[in-house]
């Protein structure tokens, strides 16, 4: 009887061991995890870089203002940003900024409405950024800086990440966290960077996720040390395995030197349009200027038009990822008017077209070429995939349509309304009782099969009608896969 006991116990303490290291601490173990199927629904999110460097809000036009510190460091008389700070703040040093970080129009509430209505599934908020100042109480960054260094004893003097994930969880969007493995300047990492990483890094993402249960953990800062350092593998066992957020949390690839685009959940580009992973899942992070972080240096022609923003959503979503659309708010806690309509017009959109991106996947091409060269050379941001959709230069191609697809319905996303009211699209087989549908009217349309191609019929285009513009959805239900 006895060993019976001893044997059922044995069964049931291996059973419990088995599953409690289901996730073994190498890559090999921790790849095999999948992403989460609501955030592969999700497709758009929200990415919010906020926080000291928000207070001086600078660098020139084509950099990132979220790196003012590390560019005052530099010390160089003629660099742009030094100048800037001897102007504005005299002998004050960055730490001394925190002070006008204030917030004091931070209106977490309106925030949050104003996310649901942009039609982003989740949020991802700095919890801190490479200057190593934390939104949230931390006591390893306190003890590590020797002077308070966290926005509920300087600055705010309140919990941003508390007030803000409070309000996003009375909407229907998903609260995430940004975090910053590397510190630039903080002197525990200076000294000692794996014991910074063990009881500073560690000690902080734990925290996180225990007292928050973030549903994204979005690192960064990781490139000035290896995954063993960082002691990364390790910590995501436990994220996976023992942790309040194991079965629903997302993460991604910025785990060490040398792991970004090799491993991890969901690999993480930025302004890099068009590079193939092979099936991996990814996300594509844009700022709506080209800072993360509000840069008054930036004005109304380097914002991305709403327009703009919808074709990278499509293109992005059409190839299998989703897309990280960056807001920089003001250190006073305002979201500039200029993102707030950008943000507006994309859910106007959503609302409309949203069925053609929520819950999609990938279709057997992500899109349809017309004739002519496709090796667009020009390399400035927004730009390669505004000429290969609606300004094309004579001679080359254009992406005529973007596809993705569910179930039995394949949505055919067009930059443009057609001149002829005519679309051919290729490749494609529909069952005889096919319905195809402009989702801007919701009007059924008339098609036909020409060989192998589907000839559609559209209206003419009456702006009247169209409940929105920018780009046109056609919903073709009864295809053949």
């Amino acid at each position: 009887m006895k060993q019976k006991i001893y044997a059922i116990f044995g069964f049931v303490l291996f059973f419990m061991v088995t599953v409690n290291a289901q996730y073994q601490s190498n890559w090999q173990s921790l790849d095999k995890r999948p992403v989460p199927e609501w955030y592969q629904d999700a497709k758009f999110g929200i990415f919010i870089h906020w926080g000291v460097y928000s207070v001086p809000a600078y660098s020139p036009v084509g950099s990132y203002a979220e790196w003012y510190q590390h560019e005052l460091k530099s010390g160089k008389a003629d660099n742009a940003v030094v100048k800037y700070q001897k102007e504005k703040y005299g002998n004050q040093s960055y730490y001394d900024l925190a002070k006008y970080f204030k917030a004091e129009l931070f209106n977490p509430t309106a925030w949050a409405n104003l996310f649901e209505k942009s039609g982003a599934k989740y949020v991802v908020l700095t919890s801190k950024h490479h200057d190593g100042f934390c939104l949230w109480p931390s006591k390893e960054a306190d003890r590590d800086w020797s002077f308070p260094w966290n926005a509920t004893e300087v600055g705010p003097k309140q919990d941003l990440i508390k007030e803000l994930f409070t309000a996003i969880r009375k909407t229907d969007v998903k609260p995430g966290l940004y975090y910053s493995l590397y510190e630039w300047y903080n002197p525990l990492y200076l000294k000692d960077p794996k014991a910074y990483a063990k009881t500073h890094a560690i000690a902080q993402m734990k925290d996180l996720i225990d007292n928050y249960h973030p549903a994204v953990l979005w690192t960064d800062g990781d490139w000035d040390q290896t995954d063993t350092t960082w002691q990364s593998t390790n910590f995501l066992s436990w994220l996976y395995n023992d942790s309040p957020v194991k079965d629903s949390i997302v993460t991604y690839d910025r785990w060490g030197r040398g792991v970004r685009f090799h491993h991890g959940e969901v690999y993480t580009p930025e302004y890099s349009p068009d590079i193939n992973f092979d099936g991996h899942y990814f996300e594509e992070s844009q700022g709506m200027g080209y800072s993360y972080g509000f840069n008054i240096a930036e004005n109304a022609t380097d914002y991305s038009s709403a327009q703009a923003l919808i074709l990278e959503l499509s293109d992005i979503v059409s190839r299998g990822g989703n897309f990280l659309l960056d807001i920089g708010p003001t250190a006073d806690g305002t979201i500039p008017a200029i993102m707030q309509e950008r943000l507006l017009q994309i859910g106007k959109w959503l609302s409309v077209n949203g069925e053609a991106i929520y819950g999609t996947r990938p279709w057997k091409n992500s899109c349809q070429w017309s004739a002519g060269n496709r090796n667009y050379e020009i390399k400035r941001k927004g730009s390669v995939l505004l000429k290969e959709t609606i300004d094309p230069d004579p001679g080359y191609a254009v992406k005529q349509m973007f596809f993705t697809y569910k179930a039995d319905d394949l949505y055919c996303i067009l930059p443009m309304y057609p001149e002829n009211n005519k679309i051919t699209i290729k490749n494609v087989s529909l069952q005889k009782n096919a319905k195809i549908t402009l989702l801007a009217t919701g009007q059924n349309l008339s098609w036909k099969k020409v060989g192998e191609n589907i000839e559609v019929s559209l209206p003419a285009y009456h702006p009247n009608k169209i409940k929105v513009a920018d780009a046109y959805v056609l919903k073709m239900a009864g295809v053949i896969k």
